[in-house]
């Protein structure tokens, strides 16, 4: 089991890369696509992925920005075998490492990223900034984390629904816990380590569900903060959820949920 502990001082479970791919990896490649059309990157570039994970944003990096290499670091040893095993290319490398001791040479790749990872590190600065060591002067530094208290409207409804039926879930709720997933200290950040040009914009995608199930199943798999409380729930407490969940959402006419997930996107230069 490979725990993560977030800087908002909570333990979040990630063990099995095929359910964090189901509850939210097949919605951050969309993200992906976008956060690499605004990086621009050119092709045969050097490229590092910071907190890989399952490999989501590596990937997307070798369908659609022609990378010379990508190297991707995670703390979850777990989730570096499904990255490996997943993503056959020899352009692609994949390690078990620290984000805020990155174990790669200084001032050595074109384009630092990191997908959905900042706000679980302890220490963000220290990731930053790692993230700058890494980077060749002129290189691109970028990352982007969730709307968590805005427009990531997949996990905002169940929290809401969460939180109004136990008020413990608040505590829980990734909008509050977050505070880095907002423009003003995401720029702060890059600032910080003394990066150029910052810039930050959202990033907006659809992510329509076929009907309730596509959307609630996801959070039965136990990978995240959403997923690991709607699993502590007695079977009971869930269903009451489920169903609190089921009236709430908004519902098309041939059944599907049509909702929308924002990112906050960052980037500056080394």
């Amino acid at each position: 089991m490979n725990v993560k502990e977030s800087n908002a001082g909570q333990a979040e479970i990630w063990t099995q890369g095929d359910s964090y791919e189901r509850y939210v990896g097949r919605w951050s490649r969309l993200v992906a696509q976008e956060f690499l059309a605004w990086l621009a990157v050119p092709p045969g570039r050097r490229w590092l992925d910071v907190g890989c994970g399952s490999g989501a944003l590596s990937q997307t990096i070798l369908e659609v920005a022609s990378p010379g290499e990508v190297k991707g670091i995670d703390r979850s040893e777990a989730y570096v075998t499904f990255a490996r095993e997943q993503i056959g290319e020899a352009r692609a490398s994949f390690d078990v490492g620290d984000a805020q001791a990155l174990p790669v040479e200084t001032a050595a790749y074109d384009a630092v990223v990191s997908g959905l990872v900042l706000n679980f590190v302890l220490q963000p600065d220290r990731a930053v900034a790692e993230m700058a060591r890494a980077a060749r002067p002129g290189g691109i530094v970028a990352a982007y984390v969730w709307d968590y208290a805005g427009k990531m409207q997949m996990m905002r409804h169940f929290w809401n629904a969460a939180g109004a039926l136990d008020p413990a879930a608040l505590g829980l709720d990734e909008g509050r816990r977050f505070p880095i997933c907002k423009p003003e200290p995401l720029a702060a950040l890059f600032h910080a380590a003394a990066l150029r040009d910052v810039q930050v914009r959202t990033l907006d995608i659809s992510t329509d569900f076929r009907d309730f199930e596509d959307y609630w199943s996801p959070f039965l798999g136990g990978q995240g903060p959403a997923p690991g409380y709607a699993m502590s729930l007695s079977e009971e407490r869930r269903m009451v959820l489920r169903e609190r969940l089921r009236a709430s959402l908004p519902t098309a006419l041939d059944g599907s949920i049509p909702l929308v997930a924002r990112a906050w996107a960052v980037r500056g230069v080394r």
